[in-house]
């Protein structure tokens, strides 16, 4: 316990030591080598023995890094690198491709708007290299899970590959899935659809999502947002919401800042909307006044009659 400001400084003097800064790398560790001078970058696993190609220069040997702290720096042929802790958005970018992923922008805002927390049940339809995959997983773990359907009758090797690597593979359970085949598993607080017609699958998904659950779907063009939304109404979704997101990095140098010239901009188009609690009839619930009954007619006041 805390007793006195000499008590709070000590206490600050231990969290300030080294031992309590270090952050060593061990054997199996991911490490971001970044190098300063052109910001080219490489996700290396750290093995012993391993030596990592560069783009400039020898190889690099990997044994070096062992027990080093990340933030390190190392001094090669081609200049200063640095060894870096990566991030989700690091392994989401270095991520083993076979089609185009789902960006950080996009991902990062789509668990927040869906409310994805440790505990969450997800659904993903649409696997594809895993790289939105990864970013669930890592938002639901370690009491939630992610359930992910692909119509590929092979196991999608290189999302399970990435999902290995990022050490997240115990979170997620792979299916194979025909289109419009209803769901074994049911209870899903979330179900997000990466495949070129979600309006087909919007009645299987209604079933297997919670009263109250979010829907997402992602698209690139406009007309599958506008085929989804109608889809969504008829069915009888709400809080039907559509947009996209647009990042651009800005150059902050001292007198000069500016826009970078390229930017990420158009990637998906992002749809939400909630399942409505249906009673078990299938009818919405709704609220009904109670009966309130009139009051008895008050009869006219009529004039007295006038005498002839």
């Amino acid at each position: 316990m805390v007793n006195s400001l000499e008590d709070v400084k000590s206490a600050a003097n231990t969290d300030a030591s080294p031992d309590a800064q270090a952050n060593p790398i061990r054997e199996g560790d991911l490490v971001l080598l970044w190098f300063e001078k052109k910001e080219i970058t490489y996700l290396v696993e750290v093995q012993r023995g391993k030596k990592h190609p560069i783009h400039c220069g020898k190889p690099l040997l990997v044994d070096d890094w062992i027990g080093r702290d990340y933030g390190g720096k190392i001094i090669c042929e081609y200049g200063d690198g640095y060894l870096l802790k990566p991030t989700m958005e690091d392994l989401m970018m270095k991520a083993s491709r076979e089609s185009g992923i789902i960006y950080p922008k996009d991902a990062a805002y789509l668990i927040l708007r869906a409310s994805i927390h440790a505990g969450c049940k997800v659904m993903e339809i649409g696997t594809g290299s895993g790289s939105l995959t990864m970013a669930l997983a890592q938002a639901v773990a370690p009491t939630g899970h992610v359930h992910t359907y692909d119509c590929r009758t092979d196991l999608p090797k290189n999302a399970v590959k990435n999902l290995t690597r990022a050490g997240l593979l115990s979170t997620v359970t792979f299916h194979q899935r025909e289109p419009m085949q209803p769901f074994d598993e049911g209870g899903f607080d979330v179900v997000i659809l990466d495949i070129p017609q979600p309006w087909d699958e919007i009645e299987v998904v209604k079933k297997a999502l919670k009263n109250g659950g979010q829907y997402v779907s992602l698209n690139p063009t406009f007309n599958q947002i506008e085929n989804t939304a109608e889809a969504l109404r008829r069915h009888g979704f709400l809080q039907i919401d559509s947009l996209e997101l647009l990042e651009r990095h800005i150059l902050a140098r001292g007198g000069k800042t500016r826009p970078v010239q390229r930017m990420v901009s158009h990637t998906e188009f992002l749809l939400f909307a909630i399942k409505p609690a249906l009673e078990a009839s299938g009818n919405p619930q709704c609220w009904t006044s109670p009966a309130v009954s009139s009051p008895a007619p008050v009869p006219p006041v009529l004039p007295p009659a006038s005498g002839l």
